[in-house]
Order: C-alpha cells, then sequence, then structure tokens
C-alpha cells in the first residue's frame, strides 16, 4: 500500500492508505488532470450550506500511487478510479481546505452535518447527496476500507485536510471525510 497524498495549500497531507486493489485509472496519464474522464465523469458539485459551487478537476494517480491533488485551491477534484456519483460505489471527491493566500474550496467542509445536502452534477443530470456522518482521523488512522471499497448503492465522500499543522511535517495532522449516500429516485 502506498501513502494516497493530497496538497493542501502548498503543503502536502496524507488522506489514506490505497489497497493494491484499487484499480489504476484506466486511459489515464498518470500525474495529469484532465479535461473529461468519459460520458459519466461529474462537472461540478454544490454544497448550499456552505456555499461551494465548484467546478470539479478529474484526479488520477502519480507514479507512486497517491492522488494528484486538485490544480486549482478553487476547486475539487472528482478522483477517476472511484465511482462516478450515482453509480453503485463510492464516490470520490477531494479539495484543498487552505492554501498560501488564504481558505480553498473545502474551507467550510467541517462545519456540515448529518442532513446537509450535496448535490454533484454531470451529463446525467444532478445527483443528490445527504451528509450521514463527518469524521476526522488522524493520519495514521485513515479509513481506507470505508472510503474505497464497495457499497451496495451510490455513495459520497468528500476529503480534506483538518486538525492542526504540523510545521515540521508540512502537514495537516488529519484528514475529514464526509460520507452521505445518494437520495432515493422515484421513478
Amino acid at each position: 500500500m502506498a501513502a494516497l497524498l493530497v496538497a493542501c495549500g502548498l503543503l502536502l497531507a496524507t488522506f489514506a492508505l490505497l489497497p493494491r486493489s484499487t484499480p489504476e485509472p484506466a486511459g489515464i496519464p498518470v500525474g495529469q488532470h484532465l479535461v473529461a474522464a468519459g460520458p459519466d465523469a461529474p462537472t461540478s458539485i454544490r454544497i448550499p450550506r456552505i456555499r461551494v459551487d465548484s467546478a470539479l478537476e478529474t484526479l488520477g494517480l502519480a507514479a507512486d500511487r497517491t492522488l494528484t491533488p486538485p490544480g486549482d485551491y478553487r476547486r475539487a477534484g472528482w478522483y477517476t478510479g472511484s465511482a462516478a456519483p450515482g453509480d453503485t460505489g463510492p464516490a470520490v471527491i477531494a479539495g484543498h481546505v487552505d492554501s498560501r493566500t488564504g481558505p480553498a474550496v473545502f474551507a467550510r467542509l467541517g462545519t456540515l452535518v448529518p442532513g446537509d445536502r450535496i448535490e454533484v452534477l454531470g451529463a446525467r443530470g444532478v445527483v443528490r447527496f445527504t451528509v450521514t456522518q463527518v469524521r476526522r482521523y488522524g493520519k495514521d488512522a485513515f479509513p481506507t476500507a470505508a472510503v474505497y471499497a464497495p457499497t451496495p448503492d451510490p455513495q459520497l465522500r468528500l476529503i480534506t485536510c483538518a486538525g492542526s499543522f504540523d510545521r515540521a511535517a508540512r502537514s495537516y495532522r488529519e484528514n475529514l471525510v464526509v460520507f452521505a449516500v445518494a437520495d432515493p429516485v422515484f421513478a
């Protein structure tokens, strides 16, 4: 397993350990941000309660199996090795908490509570999710299976840095994970 890293500001912070069974994003150049990842790729995320309305970058894995972070601190990114939002399984979206110049796209993510709403938009329309829990984990206790393992229904994970900043390590000491489930769709 390799440490999954994402930059928070201009600093690196460990997100998780990806299991070797995590599929490599097919057809995605390692370490590059892509414009599109196929017809089901989400294009934006809205979280009304914390005033997030962000276009989504696509995120892949670098050669060392670490997640490539969003290139723009104002944007979140969808990990293409995860489910497309609305498909069975966990869709994973990561974003920065801050930058050298101030708050970033997920700066207020930790203020979400169960019941808050998240919308992910794409070519298939809007997929609505309801937050079920918001948890903080130390870097050495990241719940890899809870975040990346298959689920029986469409779910969403939002990830950012949290906790105090360790200047010596140039990293936040924790990660924040928001867990959400897709709202039922009635025909």
